[in-house]
C-alpha cells in the first residue's frame, strides 16, 4: 500500500497542540535529479557521483550513476511517470549492463562526466576529496538499483518488493515528498524496503568486482622516518628502505622482491623517493650495501638513524636473535637494498589529494593516477 508521510511541527509548550505541516506539491521529478547533484547526501549516505544520464551499452541512459566509500555502484533512477513495467525493466536492464562494469571501464566514465558534473577529473582526487582516502583496489564488487519518486503506484510497489524480498536482487525505492512551514521548505524521504547494510549481486552473493591493474613491478612502500629511529637522509644516501619494530611492520617489506619498483611514501609528508630493489632483505646486522662499487656492512657505514633493536620480546633478555615465530616477535629493524631513480628530502616531499597511502610497510602499487603523477614530477619514464 502507498506509504504516508507526515510532518507535524511542535511549539515547545506541554499545552500547545502539534499542528501539521501541510504538505506541497513536489516539483516535478527532474529537479530531484538537480538536487542530488548539488548534494548527493540528501540520499542518507556518502555518495561519489560518476555520471549523470550515463549512456549504456544498451543504448539506455542511466539518471545518475553513484560510487560509495566501498567501491559499490549505485544506480538512481528517476520514474518520471512511466509505467510500473517500463520503470522496472528499465532499472533491471541498467543493473545489467553496470554489473559487469570493469574497474577502468569506471575510471573512463567518471572522467566524461566529471566536468559536468564540476569534479576534478581525476577519479583518485574526488574520491579523496569525498570519502578522505584513497579508491579501494576492488571496484563495483556489489552494486544497487534504486527508483526515486515522489510517488508510487502500488503496482510497481509490488514488483519491487517481490524482486527484492523474494529473490534478493539489489533494488528499492526512495521515496520523497515535500513540506511548506512559515516560508520554509522542507524535504522528506523514506525507503519503501529497509535498507540492507551491505549490497549483494542478484545472483545471491557478492562478486569479486574488479580490482586497479597492476603493471607486476610497481610497488609502495611506507618509510617511517622518525625521530630517534630511521633517518630518510640514510636511506637516500646509502640506497635502501626498511621497517622494524614488530613482524607486522616488516613482513611486508621483507616480501619485496629484486627488481620491483618501489614508490617510497613518509607517513604524513607524502612520496620522496623511486627506486629499483637491487636484493632481498636482511635484519640490520646483516645488511650489506654496494657503496662505490664495494659491499659494505650498513652497520658499518656512518647513520643518523637507529636501526638496532631488541630481536624479540622473549629473546630481549637472551643472546642471540630470535628468528620470527619462535622465541617471540622479531623486532629487529629489516632492510632492503635499493638502487635510488629519485629523491629529495622529507621537507620537498609529494603530496596530492587523492594519492595512494597505506598502513603496510610495502604493498602492490596499483593506483595509476599516484604512480603516473609521483613519476611524472620527478621527472621519470
Amino acid at each position: 500500500m502507498p506509504l504516508e508521510f507526515g510532518l507535524w511541527r511542535i511549539d515547545g509548550k506541554p499545552e500547545r497542540v502539534p499542528q501539521r505541516v501541510p504538505e506541497q506539491a513536489l516539483a516535478r521529478e527532474a529537479a530531484l535529479e538537480d538536487l542530488i547533484v548539488a548534494d548527493p547526501d540528501v540520499l542518507g549516505r556518502p555518495m561519489l557521483l560518476i555520471g549523470r544520464q550515463v549512456h549504456t551499452g544498451h543504448n539506455g541512459f542511466i539518471d545518475l550513476l553513484g560510487m560509495d566509500e566501498e567501491g559499490s555502484l549505485h544506480v538512481l533512477e528517476l520514474k518520471r511517470d512511466r509505467t510500473p513495467r517500463d520503470v522496472v525493466a528499465q532499472v533491471l536492464d541498467y543493473g545489467s549492463w553496470v554489473r559487469d562494469l570493469g574497474n577502468d571501464e569506471i575510471r573512463a566514465l567518471y572522467a566524461h562526466h566529471a566536468r559536468e558534473l564540476g569534479l576534478p577529473t581525476e577519479l583518485d582526487e574526488a574520491f579523496a576529496a569525498r570519502f578522505g582516502g584513497s579508491p579501494p583496489d576492488t571496484l563495483n564488487s556489489t552494486h544497487t538499483l534504486t527508483v526515486v519518486a515522489g510517488e508510487l503506484d502500488p503496482a510497481t510497489e509490488r514488483i519491487i518488493t517481490y524482486l527484492a524480498t523474494g529473490f534478493g536482487v539489489p533494488v528499492n525505492v526512495m521515496f520523497f515528498r515535500a513540506f511548506e512551514d512559515d516560508g520554509r521548505s522542507y524535504l522528506a524521504r523514506t525507503w519503501l524496503i529497509d535498507e540492507p547494510e551491505t549490497a549483494t549481486d542478484p545472483t545471491g552473493g557478492r562478486r569479486t568486482g574488479t580490482r586497479e591493474p597492476w603493471n607486476g613491478t610497481d610497488w609502495y612502500v611506507s618509510f617511517g622516518d622518525e625521530s630517534g629511529g630511521r633517518d630518510w637522509d640514510d636511506a637516500r644516501r646509502h640506497g635502501f628502505v626498511s621497517a622494524g619494530g614488530g613482524a607486522w611492520f616488516s613482513r611486508t617489506l621483507r616480501a619485496l622482491p629484486p627488481g620491483a619498483r618501489v614508490f617510497t611514501h613518509i607517513p604524513k609528508s607524502g612520496y620522496v623517493g623511486v627506486g629499483t630493489v637491487t636484493g632481498r632483505a636482511r635484519p640490520f646486522e646483516e645488511a650489506v650495501l654496494d657503496i662505490d662499487g664495494q659491499e659494505q656492512p650498513l652497520s658499518a657505514l656512518p647513520l643518523s638513524g637507529t636501526y638496532t633493536r631488541p630481536a624479540s620480546a622473549a629473546s630481549a633478555a637472551s643472546a642471540g636473535p630470535a628468528e620470527d615465530g619462535t622465541d617471540g616477535e622479531d623486532r629487529r629493524e629489516w632492510v632492503v637494498p635499493v638502487t635510488w631513480e629519485r629523491t629529495v628530502p622529507r621537507e620537498l616531499a609529494l603530496w596530492r589529494t587523492g594519492f595512494f597511502a597505506n598502513q603496510n610497510s610495502a604493498c602492490k602499487l596499483r593506483a595509476r593516477f599516484t604512480a603516473e603523477e609521483v613519476s611524472r614530477h620527478f621527472g621519470l619514464g
